[in-house]
């Protein structure tokens, strides 16, 4: 005989607490312990209630399990089959966040388009209408003026029980649902987005899966942090977590990989907002510095990586006296931290006066620099921005920072001075090498320094047309 419990869990990271509190202890979030009743069963006896997904409950030797590569699903977009790993792997299941309005349904649609032509597809939707969902389709091949595939199959629902009825008459090879948060299992009596819901839907939708070989991307709200909403473990069921990042004042969308079981973490790809749906960048590092004003005071370029990926990114700086009694750090793009860090340093070890400054930091482009690779140009903008000078346009600074203001040198810097001698860059100031690697190329002039401060006087120089002397030239 079953059994209600009350109970009450956190919607935002799933803790479970057998009375209301009003602060969750966990994740300390006010007012989101939920009551949600569950009804208890006794046990089942039979020998298969414990089932593998695939169908196997006895070891096996590893000796026994093939090798060989995993088949993938090509997808025509480019940027995103590259940062799925090179395509899509049936039976995988895939998780899609992002701020609400930056394109996630979008994006998916578009890929739908085009792999219907050759594979029978099931789009899911529960907060849209078929008709909704036909205009943006319409929108999205008005260029084209295509004929839609025969195989790309709509249907506005919520019930999941109904949704994997219709996905074994139809037996797509593609599931899309959209999204997460409004799907439900009508057996649990907690609403649509709860933790519960989400936990069930997903576990059940990667059995899916795994079982059928479906491949299964799911699209995620995200919380005002910026993580998707529901508990952890949804992130944890999944086989790849992307996130559509990007500015909904710029053009430009980052699809960015933060797990992936399949390829490599931290890959990007980039994309630009049009009217006729996401067209894929090919050089983005190209884009991004289109529109810089050459020799500007407060300008520095940056070579950072994305996965795989060197991108040229701008790194902006503006220096003001402050009108208040405590200098401000806004950061842009970059951690707060490091900024006050890099302030600090460019302070006590360059002598940069900084202390009654407010300093502004920004990364054109809507990028965020995570990698310490880019030090060296935030301090260089900063830096021209105090002096007011500027720093050559066909220069390049790579490099991490140290408290004792040394210069560390970051990882994959051939690949790096490429890229940035693909774009006609002639210089690149970095860390002086004290390790034997591979060699750099050829076609660039590449300073090696030791300090900050060392890095900066030849930046400035190079730009007054001064030769340093006694310094380490490729």
């Amino acid at each position: 005989m079953s059994k209600a419990i009350s109970r009450y869990v956190c919607q935002q990271c799933g803790r479970v607490a057998a009375s209301y509190m009003g602060k969750c202890p966990q994740c300390g979030s006010f007012n989101s312990m939920v009551e949600e009743i569950e009804q208890t069963a006794p046990p089942a006896k039979s020998p298969n209630a414990l089932r593998s997904l695939t169908g196997r409950t006895s070891p096996r030797p590893i000796a026994e399990f093939g090798s060989a590569e995993e088949f993938r699903l090509p997808v025509p977009i480019g940027e995103f089959s590259r940062v799925l790993g090179g395509g899509i792997v049936p039976g995988s299941i895939v998780l899609i966040g992002g701020d609400p309005g930056i394109g996630k349904s979008t994006l998916m649609l578009q890929m739908t388009l085009v792999m219907a032509a050759s594979r029978r597809v099931l789009y899911v939707s529960g907060e849209e209408s078929e008709r909704q969902i036909k205009m943006r389709a319409d929108r999205l091949r008005e260029q084209t003026k295509t004929p839609f595939p025969t195989e790309l199959y709509l249907v506005t629902e919520t019930n999941l029980q109904t949704i994997l009825e219709q996905v074994r008459e139809l037996k797509p090879e593609l599931l899309i649902i959209d999204s997460i948060q409004t799907i439900y299992l009508p057996e649990l009596d907690s609403s649509a987005g709860s933790v519960s819901q989400v936990r069930e839907c997903s576990s059940q939708l990667r059995e899916l899966a795994k079982s059928q070989g479906i491949s299964v991307f799911i699209i995620g709200h995200v919380t005002k942090e910026g993580a998707i909403a529901g508990p952890r473990v949804l992130e944890h069921i999944v086989d790849t977590v992307l996130y559509l990042e990007g500015d909904r004042f710029q053009s430009y969308r980052l699809l960015r990989s933060v797990k992936n079981r399949f390829g490599a973490t931290a890959e990007v790809g980039v994309f630009e907002m049009r009217g006729d749906g996401l067209a894929e960048v090919p050089n983005p590092s190209e884009a991004f510095l289109a529109e810089r004003m050459v020799n500007a005071p407060g300008s520095a370029i940056a070579v950072t990586m994305e996965g795989t990926r060197p991108l040229l990114v701008e790194m902006q700086g503006l220096t003001s006296p402050t009108q208040f009694g405590n200098a401000r750090r806004t950061p842009n793009g970059v951690d707060y931290n490091r900024l006050l860090m890099i302030a600090a340093v460019l302070t006590r070890r360059v002598g940069v006066k900084l202390t009654e400054q407010d300093i502004f930091v920004n990364v054109v482009g809507g990028m965020k620099i995570d990698e310490p690779a880019a030090d060296l140009a935030i301090a260089a903008a900063v830096t021209s921005s105090m002096k007011d000078l500027p720093i050559r346009a066909d220069a390049a600074l790579i490099g991490e920072i140290g408290l004792a203001g040394e210069l560390r040198l970051p990882g994959q810097m051939p690949v790096r001075l490429r890229e940035a001698q693909k774009l006609g860059f002639k210089t690149a100031i970095v860390p002086k090498r004290l390790r034997k690697a591979e060699p750099w190329t050829q076609d660039l002039r590449i300073i090696e320094c030791r300090s900050v401060q060392e890095a900066l006087e030849i930046a400035f120089a190079i730009e007054r047309r001064e030769s340093p002397q006694g310094r380490q030239v490729a």
